[in-house]
């Protein structure tokens, strides 16, 4: 082949290796020739442009290969995200990467100074490999709430003096953060499930409805370290979303009526539709947004797991754009499921729902089963997550065995005798001349409260009418006269208060009692009954006793309906 069609090869020389005669020839006939002398002359040149052949003597080359695996070395060194450096007998820093450098001053001085001690460990008495001297390790708090942790490593000579200290330091902060929220975590998970008996039974509702509230109040600022937000338990019976609590959020975002729904009922209510979390960086781009506090940037969403099903939504806000990331959104849900499974207990232990007094405890015990076991499997996962954080780890197991210690403190408190509205055995069959022809209607749509209030009360003498809801109860108002009304707050369609209000309307002078099975008034209703004329409130679980002890005040105020009408006493 003729040399005018070969491709000129460009080949890099180093150093003035002796040639032959046929190779000089070939060379210089083939190929385009760059000769350097220095390895920084290579490393320039190499990077500069390609070659196809470097020519070398080996004793050059030697060399060259360890100057490059050392710079090679030195740059992954310069990259890796711990701090790295070697400190020599007096204390000075002989190497370090950026890293190492970038460390607040006191945090490097005590770095060194526990180097230097390292080189007073006293010598094996006969010469050992390295190994001998192990590693030692050391946390530096640094400003603030910066944590470090340094392993420091001894290098021998082969009189086994140590001659140099090579040390690692690690960026703990935000393990020690995580650790910090767990223990948050930990602490309210088990303030609000494991109530102690005495404590509860020595409590009506509306103080251990209060205990609980403070409770999630604290902890919820404690875990987040934010001020704004709003707990809503969902009604199956409705699909609303009923507000149990709310902290720092202006009024206009606690009458917000929401629905479990994707569409027009706000970020709450899609999350409660939806069943997933939602972190809103900017809230002034989401359409979802509803307006909460006064000037708001972001917001955690994160609905509330009782088994599989979804039964609130807790919403967090912040004036700061971004204020929450992922960390606040894992921690957010776990919390909320100690706050789901708080409230079914608390609710299961004031109401009776579909449930004899004796079904209590067993029912309890057999549905927070699965709201831990959630719990549990959410701990694990962050156990996965944080592999190589061995006290982060730590700590994620010991609130696993917390929260399986937590059956048996709930398994006490319900097992505690508790008399409820629906237990019979107060029902009795001597008449009570103070309430004997006393025409009173009971509302409520749970059936055995409806009929053993109905039981007790006729029982006595009374003319008891019923009502499954609201709306019948209004048209039963409306064609009747009654001297009292019982009826339950919370009831589809029409509320507790429209039967209230309905009453007064027909006669000012008829007595209202309103019964809540819950401790929250999303309506406010017991606040504009009270003010309106409403005669007494009967918290569930009441005894027979307090139902008609409030229940004979009132017969001995106003007469009876049927004397009004003309009919007999």
């Amino acid at each position: 082949m003729p040399t005018s069609v070969v491709k000129r090869l460009n080949v890099l020389v180093l150093g003035h290796p002796t040639l032959s005669d046929d190779l000089a020839g070939w060379l210089d006939a083939n190929a385009r020739v760059q000769t350097v002398d220095t390895f920084d002359a290579v490393l320039q040149t190499l990077q500069s442009e390609p070659f196809d052949l470097i020519l070398s003597a080996a004793a050059d080359f030697v060399p060259f290969t360890q100057h490059h695996f050392n710079e090679q070395a030195a740059n992954i060194l310069d990259n890796v995200s711990q701090a790295v450096c070697i400190v020599g007998r007096t204390g000075e820093i002989i190497w370090a990467n950026p890293k190492l450098w970038s460390l607040p001053e006191s945090v490097r001085k005590e770095l060194t100074h526990y180097c230097v001690e390292t080189f007073n460990m006293p010598p094996a008495e006969t010469p050992v490999s390295a190994a001998h001297y192990r590693g030692r390790r050391l946390s530096i708090s640094g400003q603030g709430n910066d944590h470090y942790e340094v392993t420091v490593s001894p290098i021998t000579d082969m009189q086994n003096q140590i001659t140099q200290v090579v040390a690692v330091v690690w960026d703990t902060t935000r393990a020690r953060k995580l650790e910090e929220k767990l223990d948050a975590i930990d602490r309210a998970g088990s303030e609000l499930v494991r109530l102690d008996a005495e404590q509860v039974a020595r409590l009506d509702l509306p103080q251990r409805v209060e205990l609980l509230e403070q409770k999630i109040i604290r902890y919820t600022r404690e875990l987040l370290h934010f001020d704004h937000f709003t707990i809503r338990v969902l009604d199956l019976r409705t699909n609303r979303l009923n507000l149990v609590l709310s902290c720092g959020m202006p009024k206009k975002a606690q009458d917000l009526e929401l629905y479990a729904s994707r569409e027009g009922n706000g970020i709450t209510g899609y999350v409660a539709a939806s069943g997933r979390s939602c972190i809103c960086p900017d809230v002034t781009h989401d359409p979802r947004y509803l307006e909460g506090i006064d000037g708001a940037r972001s917001s955690l969403t994160v609905p509330l797991w009782l088994n599989d099903r979804v039964v609130g939504v807790a919403n967090f806000e912040s004036t700061k754009p971004a204020a929450f990331n992922e960390e606040d959104r894992q921690f957010a849900e776990i919390f909320g499921r100690y706050v789901a499974l708080a409230l079914h207990v608390l609710e299961l232990l004031i109401t009776e729902r579909h449930a004899t007094a004796g079904q209590v405890s067993s029912n309890v015990m057999s549905e927070i089963t699965a709201p831990l076991n959630d719990i549990l499997t959410e701990i694990e996962s962050l156990v996965e997550d944080y592999i190589g954080y061995d006290d982060l780890r730590h700590r994620l197991r010991a609130i696993s065995d917390n929260a399986v210690k937590i059956r048996e403190s709930i398994k006490q408190v319900t097992s505690a005798k508790s008399v409820l509205t629906g237990g019979r055995s107060g029902t009795t069959r001597c008449e009570d001349p103070t309430l004997k022809g006393k025409r009173i209607l009971v509302v409520d749509d749970e059936d055995v409260i409806r009929e053993t209030v109905r039981d007790v009360l006729s029982g006595l003498g009374c003319e008891v009418t019923t009502a499954v809801n609201g709306e019948e109860a209004v048209e039963l108002i409306a064609h009747q006269s009654f001297d009292l009304v019982l009826s339950d707050i919370k009831m589809p369609g029409k509320t507790g208060y429209d039967v209230f209000a309905a009453a007064k309307d027909a006669n000012v002078n008829t007595h209202v009692i309103l019964m809540t099975g819950f401790g929250y008034d999303p309506n406010h209703s017991l606040v504009r009954a009270r003010r309106e004329g409403l005669t007494a409130v009967l918290f569930k679980p009441f005894k027979i006793e307090q139902l008609l002890s409030e229940v004979r005040t009132a017969a001995r105020t106003t007469p009876s309906a049927g004397a009004a009408r003309g009919g007999p006493c």
